[in-house]
């Protein structure tokens, strides 16, 4: 008799159907909380540049990263890590780094029309004379030793692709620089080279400065 009352005290253990709601609330609580916060994450991902990007230049996934910003409708005017082809893009718009980079600033092709010239170094650069950096390309020519005929503009807005130091740890010979000019305008940047005029690059006044 024991046995059979043991059996029947056994049988009669039920869950607490308050118990199951409980625990229905809750789960039910915890996907409504998950889906409103899906519902307000309108974050997307995007590129930004991870330093200046020149025109001209092949630029691949090495050089951006990817962050989530919430962009809204201009969204689609910025390039997305999937809108990166393996074999890289040229840059025809410059990007200064840490910016998001537009779809309109890059090409599959060099678009640009610019040419690459290098401008070997003279002396110490102006401070602003860096990566990005829009500089004037003054010519003077220099026809009989220790004469030398006023200066005159060759380039106007020439953009700063790179500043290259001298290789060697002592090495006393100043910077060259890395231009991007029109390329109409290479044949005079690189007779003035090839005749040895002096040539400086002075930091161009941006647009609407008196």
């Amino acid at each position: 008799m024991a046995v059979r009352s043991t059996r029947r005290e056994r049988g009669g253990a039920r869950i607490d159907p308050r118990l199951v709601i409980g625990v229905a609330l809750v789960a039910g609580s915890a996907l409504g909380v998950w889906a409103l916060i899906e519902a307000l994450d309108d974050t997307t991902d995007v590129v930004v540049a991870s330093e200046t990007l020149t025109p001209g230049s092949r630029i691949g996934a090495d050089d951006l990263r990817v962050e989530s910003v919430r962009l809204g409708a201009v969204a689609a005017g910025y390039m997305r890590p999937a809108d990166v082809p393996d074999g890289g893009l040229v840059v025809v718009r410059t990007v200064r780094a840490g910016e998001l980079v537009p779809s309109a600033s890059v090409a599959e092709h060099d678009t640009a029309g610019l040419a690459t010239v290098v401008i070997p170094g003279r002396g110490a650069l102006a401070g602003e004379v860096a990566p990005g950096a829009l500089v004037d390309v003054w010519a003077a020519a220099e026809p009989e030793r220790g004469a030398i005929e006023p200066p005159a503009v060759l380039v106007s807005g020439a953009e700063v692709a790179a500043v290259v130091e001298a290789d060697g740890m002592m090495s006393s010979s100043a910077p060259s620089v890395e231009l991007l000019i029109p390329r109409e305008k290479t044949a005079a940047v690189l007779e003035a080279l090839a005749a040895g005029d002096v040539i400086d690059l002075v930091p161009a006044r941006p647009a609407g400065d008196d």
